[in-house]
């Protein structure tokens, strides 16, 4: 348990208490910080205003005496990243911390330069820079989403260019802070709106310029991964020259300014008409050509001879058709007098080989009973039946003797 000072009974007066604190906060000592200004207010001299860390969500208030302020050799203002060596002060009559600067520098723009190149080459070693990520924006978007600071020059830039272009175009317009502690967290709630709406095609983030300091918010990691995780294509338009914002890498396209950007995200419907007018007369001379083309053929195929007189044709190969039918049947007779020939050569053959030419020589064929053939005394017996033939007609026999 913590020690407990004083009772009930007899308690500790509040200025015991005060003057304690202040002991105890005055031995803290001073500390250099870096933060951003995000609140820089002078009244007659004196400075009160708020310091923000770069990185996570902390913040300070400060306050610059006349006296320490008249010694600064620079300028500040909101938005400016500074070095402070402040102490902590605690007031006893009016109760209240402050931070006391007794001295304030701007950060190296060389160290700022530093820390954005380690950041570009990290984000690119995790690829949120490759070409091959950005999205192609639509020819004619539905509707355009805007990020850009309420009543902006920017704004107007846009609207009024991309209007020019195409009178009909649509715009859902997100005002965000952009520059100062408001920026980082104002333009991602912006596009987290702009991306959560379905009829939302493109998204441009558009900024009328500003220095080096004024652009730091366009560098901030979570405003860089947040866009490169976004769905929607993004388009950049911080309308600079000489810096690059990280938003400019990861966008899907870098616009110069934001009027550059409206000439870029929709296009001109004069210009469309007139390409639109010019591929007319380029089909409709394309089309003629190839009519006439097609009309030049069917003219010279109908100037063919066999087309005007078809029968011409036939008469140039009716003699032809002759002296082919004439030759086949010069063939064929030659032919049939040469198998006639050879058909009566056969049928002599046939005749001396025939049985019958046997038969009619004075010869027979002289069968048992059963049909087969005695070519022997032996293949008959006496009182056996025989047939015999001969040329011109059968005898039926019996067998009396045989003689071997």
């Amino acid at each position: 348990m913590s020690k407990v000072t004083g009772t009930p009974d007899e308690p500790r007066s509040v200025h015991w208490l005060a003057m304690t604190m202040k002991d105890y906060i005055g031995r803290l000592g001073s500390v250099w910080v870096e933060g951003e200004v995000t609140q820089w207010s002078n009244s007659r001299g004196n400075v009160f205003g708020k310091l923000r860390d770069a990185e996570a969500d902390a913040t300070v208030s400060f306050n610059l005496w006349s006296s320490t302020a008249s010694r600064l050799t620079e300028k500040f203002e909101q938005g400016d990243r500074v070095v402070t060596l402040v102490k902590p002060d605690y007031w006893v009559k009016g109760g209240t911390l402050s931070m006391v600067a007794s001295d304030m520098r701007h950060v190296g723009l060389g160290e700022l330069l530093a820390r954005l190149e380690r950041l570009r080459q990290q984000l690119q070693q995790e690829g949120l820079f490759a070409a091959e990520r950005k999205r192609r924006l639509p020819f004619l978007p539905n509707t355009i989403g805007l990020i850009t600071g309420k009543d902006s020059d920017a704004e107007k830039d846009v609207i009024r260019n991309a209007t020019l272009r195409w009178p009909d175009v649509r715009f859902r317009v997100a005002h965000a802070a952009v520059q100062g502690d408001r920026a980082v967290p104002t333009v991602l709630d912006a596009l987290a709106t702009l991306e959560a709406d379905p009829e939302v095609d493109v998204i441009v983030i558009a900024r009328g310029g500003g220095d080096f300091q004024n652009l730091l918010p366009f560098s901030d990691e979570a405003i860089v991964r947040a866009v490169a995780a976004a769905t929607t294509p993004v388009v950049s338009a911080i309308g600079h020259e000489a810096d690059r914002p990280l938003l400019d890498e990861v966008a899907d396209l870098r616009a110069s300014t934001p009027t550059d950007a409206a000439k870029r995200i929709v296009p001109d419907v004069a210009e469309e008409r007139i390409r639109i007018d010019q591929s007319r007369v380029q089909l409709r001379t394309r089309l003629t050509q190839f009519v006439q083309r097609e009309i030049e053929r069917v003219e010279s195929i109908r100037s063919r001879p066999s087309l005007q007189r078809p029968e011409s044709l036939i008469d140039a190969h009716t003699d032809d058709l002759a002296r082919l039918v004439q030759r086949a049947d010069e063939l064929m007779e030659r032919t049939l007098e040469r198998s006639s020939t050879s058909l009566e050569r056969l049928t002599g053959s046939l005749r001396a080989l025939s049985p019958q030419s046997t038969l009619d020589r004075g010869y027979a064929v002289v069968q048992t009973a059963g049909g087969g053939v005695v070519r022997s005394a032996s293949d008959a017996a006496p009182g056996d039946a025989l047939l015999v033939t001969v040329a011109n007609g059968t005898l039926d026999a019996d067998v009396t003797s045989v003689h071997r």
